[in-house]
């Protein structure tokens, strides 16, 4: 499988609050409305916690920068299926209207997005 990160950091101009209700309710849908047009198979947010060992990893890590806000995961099949996905006027479509929708919540300059594929180490949460 084939997925895109998206490691992302709010508006200066909006509060966490504003912010992670917008994404976890009014761009969720969104995505989950275009899924078939963008031939992705599942979406997940994971989104910050609001929580003083944040700054524990800062400090013992070193980091120069905050963390993310939040981080957007969206599987394919395939890189194949994932590059389909901008070759149809209708994944071309979904591409204008979520990245328009991004916009509304999400500083550009500051997030950063990525492929990967996974090689899961261990998964506990998976029946024997």
């Amino acid at each position: 499988m084939i997925k895109y990160v998206y490691c992302i950091r709010k508006r200066a101009d909006l509060t966490d609050e504003e912010f992670h209700t917008y994404w976890r309710e009014d761009h969720a849908m969104l995505i989950r409305g275009l899924a078939q047009a963008l031939r992705a198979k599942k979406y997940v947010q994971s989104h910050k916690l609001a929580t003083p060992l944040n700054e524990q990893f800062i400090k013992a890590r070193g980091f120069d920068a905050p963390p993310y806000d939040g981080v957007t995961e969206l599987w394919w099949d395939s890189m194949a299926d994932f590059l389909a996905n901008f070759n149809t006027p209708e994944g071309m479509e979904a591409a204008k209207q979520y990245t328009a929708d991004e916009a509304k919540f999400i500083d550009f300059s500051q997030s950063r997005a990525f492929l990967t594929e996974e090689y899961v180490v261990f998964d506990f949460t998976e029946p024997t």
